[in-house]
């Protein structure tokens, strides 16, 4: 009696099933350090009350713009408050505002952008048309018409207009990118037997073509939160975005910090280089991701 032995080919192709993370490393070297960047600001966001040595709305009048020093790495502000601890409270702010504001821009564009490339004619140019409006004001002064235009709401403590200030700005330029790369989805042999078999547009839109431009949706979405980021902290500084007390980058720039930026620069340097190191690790991490994806820059 003989026992089969398992089959060489099973194993071989379980072994060949690429590791998506493992390439990503290998491939994308700068990539995965601003994903470690971004990774340590998620964490510190979301343990913000543990990782920070101070709460961020502590006053300590003995210690006004105190230095960087042991007790306080970052020094204090006006208010004697732990500027490090703001800055880790304030990378909740950044993180969430900017998630929120990328993801539902770019998710509206990305159906603005199909729903353009598919029907074309007549809804194609009224669609591309809106987003030519849009497309002529520059993301800040769109941002700033929007949220100044609208009456503030928040919930749970979160600005939803703010939110909505800088998602529309965001929406034309992604369904830009994406219609461009659903225009060459809706020629494919499948979408015209799709269109044959009576299928209905929804699902034409949804099953067919949507899954086919994933890849630039991801790849705005992870870039405009960068954007969104920048958005966020300069509406704040012009006073239109997050208020007092609530721990937010741009906010910590305005204000007091531009009164006493000669007796305690710290509370505008580390601020911004916290601005500029989200904003770094964002727009790297998305060309890194790009490169990953995109077929045409594979070695």
């Amino acid at each position: 009696m003989t026992i089969a032995a398992p089959a060489p080919a099973a194993v071989t192709a379980s072994a060949r099933q690429p590791n998506v993370l493992l390439d990503f490393v290998r491939q994308q070297p700068l990539g995965t350090v601003s994903f470690v960047i971004i990774f340590l600001m998620m964490f510190a966001g979301l343990f913000s009350a543990l990782v920070a040595p101070y709460d961020p709305l502590d006053i300590d009048f003995a210690s006004i713009l105190g230095a960087p020093s042991w007790e306080h790495w970052c020094g204090t502000d006006a208010y004697g408050r732990d500027i490090c601890s703001r800055l880790i409270y304030g990378s909740r702010t950044a993180l969430v505002i900017g998630f929120t504001s990328s993801f539902l821009g770019s998710t509206l564009g990305a159906i603005l952008g199909v729903a353009s490339a598919y029907f074309g004619g007549k809804i194609d140019d009224w669609i591309q048309r809106f987003v030519d409006i849009l497309l002529a004001f520059p993301l800040i002064v769109l941002a700033l018409v929007v949220v100044a235009a609208f009456r503030k709401f928040t919930v749970g403590g979160v600005d939803v207009n703010l939110i909505v200030a800088i998602a529309i700005p965001i929406l034309p330029r992604v369904a830009r990118v994406v219609r461009a790369a659903a225009l060459s989805v809706r020629v494919m042999p499948y979408v015209d037997a799709a269109r044959a078999a009576g299928y209905s547009h929804s699902r034409i839109i949804f099953r067919h073509m949507a899954p086919n431009v994933v890849a630039p949706y991801l790849i705005m979405l992870t870039a405009f939160i960068a954007q969104a980021i920048l958005a966020e902290a300069s509406l704040s500084f012009l006073g239109l975005g997050v208020t007092e007390p609530t721990a937010a980058w741009g906010l910590m720039l305005s204000g007091n910090a531009a009164d006493f930026y000669r007796e305690a620069p710290w509370m505008i340097l580390f601020p911004g280089a916290m601005i500029s190191l989200a904003v770094f690790a964002f727009n790297l991490f998305g060309d890194s991701l790009r490169d990953f994806l995109d077929p045409r820059f594979k070695v």
